[in-house]
This record gives structure tokens, C-alpha cells and sequence, in this order.
């Protein structure tokens, strides 16, 4: 295990990421990947503490993953699912997660369809002085953490499998496609990226492509002194897809969220495809070399050609998958087993 000592409580967000602490999550996150490769794919570094998953919207691969992470740990679990608890009946978020902690959990898993509801609680939980950490699972268009990290992860490890570590993204083109305007993924992903030195572009249709990701980064940037530990970021933003791709090293294409578009935002979903699908044409523009991503579920043939995701010499999606648990399990054991 990596010996740097983590001092994080909560992980909300990554925008305050530093360099090392990337770092940390990559190489504890290497060393669980190893763990899982084994007969028996289980350790006792959380034995004997409670993790509870509160997902207030649905999920398959976050809450499977977290879960299936807690038990790879030891940890024993507590899940929760709002269309049959007491939300129903009245009872506030807040409750609920009081409720949580007098059943003795150590840490709380959050997704909600409304941002900074982990943050909430998190407040909650340090105004209470309990030390219980809270994990960001997603919240509204906010942030996605550990699906952040996972990718970075995946592009890391096939960087350099054994030693995976920000720094082998320096210089890299990375392309991030899709409904982003909507994407917690995206936003994410922008900040672990831009802080490994990476040249990320993003485009989507106008209506998809806000302008205040770039306003964010420019501010990030502006307020940085010369001993910050995080770099000045790199971020490009096009409203046409071949510029994002021209010689690109990465590709990670987002799903369009319908559930999350209030207004006829596209034409139709075969122009979308048309102007914006991820094709085998397309990937000509890119480095003979380039990879693709999704963080999942996939609207086949339409962010992505269905052939192409399912084509292992392009697609690191399954990858995507499995780096999910050994991510997992290594932001629950460095918050379980942190000096915080």
C-alpha cells in the first residue's frame, strides 16, 4: 500500500484534488486490483465496520460496486431504497441518515438526484462530531467522484499497468463527448484530467455545452499562486466534433440524459448520432492508438456505434467496469483506516 497519509474525512468532490492525493487513490487502488485477481478475492482491512449505501435515485454499477467493494473489505452493509423506507412517510434526508448513523455506521455512500445533498449530510455529520465519512456517489450535476477516478484509473493502467500515476497523463489529448451540459461525470472528470497536465476537450451541440466549465478552470487557474500543488489546467471547448478529436489518445463519450432535458434541447437522436456518435470513421481523426470510454449505461448507436463498444481493441469500457470495485475500495479503506 501507498505509505502517503490520507487526512480526507469526506470525498465530495475533486475539484481540491491535489497531485498526490490522486496519486494515493491510484496506487491503493492498484494494490486492491491485485487483491481481486486472487482465488480469494477478500481482506480484512474494514472488518467489523458499517458502510451504508443511501441511494436516493437509481443505480446499477455504482451501487453494485460499492457494495461488492464494502464486503471485498469486510465491512458489513446497509442499503437503503427510498420507495420502501420512511421518506415516504415524511421523514427528512436528514433523518434518515441520523437514523443510519444510531444503527452505527462509519461511513455513508450518497447519490441524489439533487446536488449537494452529500454535502448536506456531511455538514450534519461533522456538526454532530460523529467522524463518520460521507462518499459523493453522485449528486444532481455536481460531481461524480469515483467515477472520475475510476476512469482516470483505467487510462493510467493502460498507460503503465503496474504503476499507475497522474503524471503519465502530461501531455495527452483527451476528448470528452456528449450531453455535458448534464453530466456530473464530466465534471468530474475535468478536474481529475486537467490536474495530470492532460489537454481536455470537450465538445457537444450548443445546447448540450455550457460555458461556465471553461469560466471554472479560468478561475482555478487565476487564483493559483506559484507553490500550488495543482497545475494550470488545460481545458478546450468546441461546438464541432473534429477538432476535439483530431489526434486525440483518449475518447470518453457521455449519455444522454433525457431524464435530465426539461426542453426539446436536440433535434432527434439520429442527428445527434449523425453529427456527434462516436463511429469507426470518426476515430480516423484520432491517434492510431486511441481508446475509448463511457461511464455507462450506453444509448448504443447513439453516443457510440454498437460495434465499436463492444470491439476490445478500441473499447476500455468493461475495464471501466471492474476498476470500478478496486477505485471503490480504496477510497472506503483509506477514509476507514485515515488519520482524520
Amino acid at each position: 500500500m501507498t505509505t502517503t497519509v490520507w487526512t480526507r474525512r469526506h470525498v465530495l468532490g475533486l475539484a481540491d484534488f491535489s497531485p498526490s492525493e490522486y496519486d494515493t487513490v491510484l496506487q491503493t487502488a492498484a494494490s486492491f486490483r491485485e487483491v481481486l485477481s486472487r482465488r480469494t478475492k477478500k481482506v480484512p482491512a474494514l472488518q467489523g465496520q458499517v458502510i451504508a449505501n443511501l441511494f436516493f435515485e437509481p443505480s446499477t454499477r455504482t451501487r453494485s460496486s460499492f457494495e461488492l467493494a464494502a464486503k471485498r473489505l469486510s465491512a458489513d452493509t446497509l442499503n437503503f431504497s427510498p420507495g420502501t423506507s420512511s421518506l415516504t412517510k415524511g421523514e427528512t434526508i436528514l433523518d434518515t441518515a441520523k437514523t443510519y448513523l444510531a444503527m452505527g455506521a462509519n461511513m455513508m455512500v450518497i447519490r441524489h438526484r439533487n446536488a449537494g445533498v452529500p454535502q448536506t449530510i456531511a455538514a450534519e455529520m461533522d456538526r454532530l462530531d460523529t467522524r463518520v465519512g460521507i462518499l459523493n456517489a453522485g449528486d444532481g450535476q455536481h460531481e461524480h467522484p469515483t467515477q472520475g477516478l475510476l476512469d482516470l484509473f483505467t487510462i493510467c493502467c493502460l498507460l503503465n499497468f503496474d504503476y499507475p500515476r497522474l503524471g503519465l497523463l502530461a501531455g495527452k489529448k483527451i476528448a470528452i463527448v456528449g450531453d455535458i451540459i448534464h453530466s456530473r461525470v464530466a465534471r468530474s472528470n475535468i478536474w481529475c484530467l486537467t490536474a495530470s497536465r492532460a489537454e481536455v476537450h470537450l465538445a457537444a451541440p450548443p445546447t448540450l455545452l455550457p460555458k461556465w466549465f471553461a469560466e471554472i478552470v479560468d478561475e482555478d487557474n487565476s487564483n493559483q499562486d506559484s507553490s500550488s500543488q495543482i497545475p494550470r489546467r488545460q481545458l478546450f471547448i468546441h461546438s464541432d466534433i473534429e477538432p476535439a478529436l483530431k489526434d486525440a489518445d483518449f475518447v470518453m463519450t457521455l449519455r444522454l440524459q433525457k431524464e435530465r432535458m426539461s426542453a426539446h434541447l436536440l433535434p432527434s437522436l439520429r442527428e445527434y448520432h449523425q453529427h456527434y456518435g462516436i463511429t469507426r470513421d470518426r476515430l480516423k481523426l484520432c491517434k492510431p492508438d486511441v481508446k475509448i470510454l463511457h461511464p455507462g449505461p450506453v444509448n448504443r448507436g447513439v453516443e457510440i456505434s454498437s460495434d465499436l463498444m463492444d470491439d476490445p481493441q478500441f473499447s476500455l469500457i468493461s475495464q471501466q467496469v471492474t476498476n470500478g470495485v478496486a477505485v471503490r475500495m480504496a477510497l472506503l479503506y483509506l477514509m476507514g483506516s485515515g488519520s482524520h
